[in-house]
């Protein structure tokens, strides 16, 4: 053997050995079952979001206002979410969130519901299309809105406090149900969650 022929070879080797090398990370993927509880990073999850939505609108339903509400007027009461705001340093799905607290309201059957701000706007870009368009049989009239009578508000608030491969993150979820028309707060909830990650020490 020559050489160059023994050059070529030792230089086909490093290459194959350095295209192994550069390789990412196998990925192994397991289907899990939607509302089993994961928790990887210590991050508020799917899981906070379904199991707070339950337990705070569980509450919110058992509080004398609803009652009150009904024995007054007669009929179940109008609500609809307002905004969640994120006061966390984390990225958090908040409409992910309002959206639990919408499906715990309206599978209640204790509260009728009405569609948030854009969706009105474009039903009644709908509507106004339809009074142009539509035939008179089919028309749907404008001004046939249902009004709210309440409207829920909250906030998610975080403190982290950490020291070497440790870290405890401390969640705190606050929801207000107003009344529409007089301001009134007829309940506040507030639900709480702590959790401790550790980390391993890198190794080099």
């Amino acid at each position: 053997m020559n050489r160059r022929t023994a050059y070529i070879i030792v230089l086909a080797l490093l290459v194959t050995s350095i295209s192994s090398g550069c390789g990412g990370p196998s990925v192994n993927v397991t289907r899990t079952e939607a509302d089993t509880v994961t928790d990887l990073s210590g991050n508020w999850n799917d899981t906070d979001s379904r199991l707070v939505s339950e337990e705070m609108i569980s509450d919110c339903l058992s509080r004398p206002w609803l009652g009150e509400f009904t024995g007054r007027e007669g009929s179940k009461p109008v609500v609809i979410v307002g905004f969640v705001r994120n006061k966390t340093s984390e990225h958090i799905a908040t409409e992910t969130f309002v959206n639990d607290l919408q499906r715990e309201l309206i599978n209640s059957g204790r509260v009728s519901f009405v569609a948030e701000k854009d969706i009105r706007e474009a039903l009644r870009d709908e509507k106004y299309d339809q009074s142009m368009n539509a035939s008179p049989e089919t028309l749907k009239e404008m001004g046939r809105e249902v009004g709210a009578d309440f409207m829920l508000f909250g906030s998610i608030n975080s403190i982290i406090d950490q020291v070497e491969g440790k870290q405890a993150k401390f969640y705190q979820v606050d929801l207000e149900l107003i009344n529409i028309e007089t301001n009134e707060k007829v309940w506040i909830g507030q639900k709480k969650i702590k959790k401790l990650v550790e980390r391993d020490k890198y190794r080099f």
